[in-house]
């Protein structure tokens, strides 16, 4: 049996997926900035940022709905919205989602998937499972987790995906300036760097980018964040 169609059977009734909240907004970052999406939040996550915005959805013990892929798909299909973005948590770490993103797929979604740079990407890369865009971050030096980085992950990136290094510190700055070199990710795909919310100000990102002649790298404000209260949920 092929890998997408593993895949493709998990997509049954009896496997349920923790959804820790799902909403309409507008994306907040990534390059469907600003568009409407459908958001589907899952529990879990394999890491513990330091500046962690969603702690509330990682542990394992986070309040959540528990739902079929059907009735994932049957909620997207109500709000009437094509982009769906499947985050976290780390949204890959749910058994079946594989599947789930085939059937969103098959609904006529545009899907992104957020994850953190720390699962392995491969397997979600087959036909018919694929997003239409992976937003993957990097996790600098801040974090407490760069050592979890998957490198090959960079190498299963197009055109319509996006690497997020969210920065709140010079050393994080130099380091990302680092490998979006050492990766050659300028013109491969898209690449953001975004500020840790109140530990650096944007406008250092902007002189820094200046600095270093960062030519193809945009700056990416959290635009949830500005519109309504940096803590607020839903959004």
């Amino acid at each position: 049996m092929s890998r997408m169609m593993r895949l493709r059977n998990t997509v049954n009734n009896e496997l349920k997926f923790p959804v820790c909240e799902k909403f309409v907004s507008i994306n907040g970052e990534g390059r469907r900035a600003g568009q409407l999406a459908v958001f589907v939040r899952f529990r879990g996550c394999n890491l513990r940022c330091s500046y962690c915005d969603t702690t509330w959805a990682n542990d394992g013990s986070a309040p959540a709905e528990l739902l079929t892929a059907e009735e994932i798909c049957g909620y997207v299909r109500s709000t009437g919205v094509k982009n769906v973005t499947l985050t976290g948590g780390e949204p890959l770490l749910r058994p079946g989602i594989g599947g789930l993103m085939a059937a969103l797929n098959d609904l006529g979604s545009s899907v992104e998937v957020e994850s953190n740079g720390a699962v392995a990407l491969d397997e979600f890369c087959v036909s018919g499972i694929r997003p239409d865009c992976f937003t993957m971050d990097y996790k600098l030096p801040s974090s407490g987790m760069e050592d979890r980085m998957i490198g090959a992950n960079f190498d299963l990136l197009g055109s319509g995906d996006c690497v997020k290094f969210v920065s709140g510190s010079e050393e994080d700055l130099n380091r990302a300036f680092e490998v979006i070199n050492e990766r050659g990710l300028v013109g491969r795909c898209g690449v953001y760097i975004s500020p840790v919310f109140g530990a650096i100000e944007p406008r250092r990102i902007v002189e820094f980018m200046e600095e270093r002649g960062m030519n193809g790298v945009n700056l990416q404000i959290q635009l949830h964040k500005v519109i309504w209260e940096p803590d607020r949920r839903g959004v």
